[in-house]
């Protein structure tokens, strides 16, 4: 893919629509977190999910993508898997786990995208250090979304906060445009240098995702195609928001 032929200005309506989609995907993403307790399975965060897409007359733009298809609406991954978790009836959680949830949502033709990561029960303070250093690296990412900036300052920041921390982001898996698309330009990395990349100008809706790794920065993909784990086991966590490039400040449209 080319990501700078995919980069789309969106209007201030569109804006106001992305908006909307972004407060149905909260919606979804706070109706799943309610299950969130031991006993739950992965396919019952699903459901409720879906339910709630289909009560505001939505669907999400994960199922049925790439190849193989993706089976579901959300992804869910539990611990060592950072992203594109398939849920699954038979896969439980326990306490202690941490578990990720990321969730898409088409509304008027444009899509939100925004996932979390929390803790199942109590949880150890390795697991919340990674959990409080994830969602800050997010913040201080969306702190550089203003005009006049680049995508690599939002990058850089991503980078700093958590190898500052003594944290690991991943190198394959990156931050995106959205919009019309579930993925359009320009692509962000969570690693990069300051004052490089895409000059930012309002109008631009991004979906930052800082995925970080306790042990390492490496990953694999598991032989369902679609789970990836960190390569040495240890714990991951994940969190984003679709954020919109104003005049003044960064505009978080996947909030309630």
């Amino acid at each position: 893919m080319s990501w700078e032929r995919q980069i789309n200005i969106k209007s201030l309506e569109h804006i106001k629509i992305m908006r909307e989609a972004g407060h149905i995907n909260a919606a979804v993403l706070a109706s799943v977190k309610e299950l969130l307790q031991p006993g739950a399975t992965t396919a019952d965060l699903n459901a409720a999910a879906e339910e709630t897409l289909k009560s505001h007359g939505c669907v999400s733009p994960f199922k049925g993508y790439g190849r193989p298809p993706f089976p579901a609406s959300i992804t869910v991954c539990i611990n060592d898997e950072m992203v594109h978790g398939i849920p699954h009836p038979k896969r439980k959680l326990k306490e202690g786990d941490i578990v990720s949830i990321d969730c898409g949502t088409i509304h008027r033709g444009f899509v939100a995208d925004s996932a979390f990561s929390a803790g199942v029960g109590e949880i150890s303070p390795e697991a919340q250090n990674l959990l409080q250093v994830t969602e800050g690296a997010l913040y201080a990412g969306i702190a550089e979304m203003r005009k006049g900036r680049r995508t690599g300052d939002i990058s850089a920041a991503i980078q700093n906060y958590v190898e500052s921390r003594g944290l690991h982001v991943t190198r394959e898996y990156t931050g995106h445009g959205v919009g019309r698309k579930m993925h359009e330009g320009p692509q962000v990395p969570n690693a990069g240098k300051a004052g490089s990349g895409l000059l930012l100008r309002p109008g631009l809706t991004i979906a930052l995702e800082p995925m970080v790794l306790i042990g390492t920065h490496e990953t694999r993909v598991l032989p369902d195609q679609w789970t990836v784990v960190s390569a040495d086991g240890s714990l991951t966590a994940h969190f984003e928001h679709t954020i919109a490039v104003t005049e003044g400040e960064p505009l978080i449209l996947t909030v309630l």
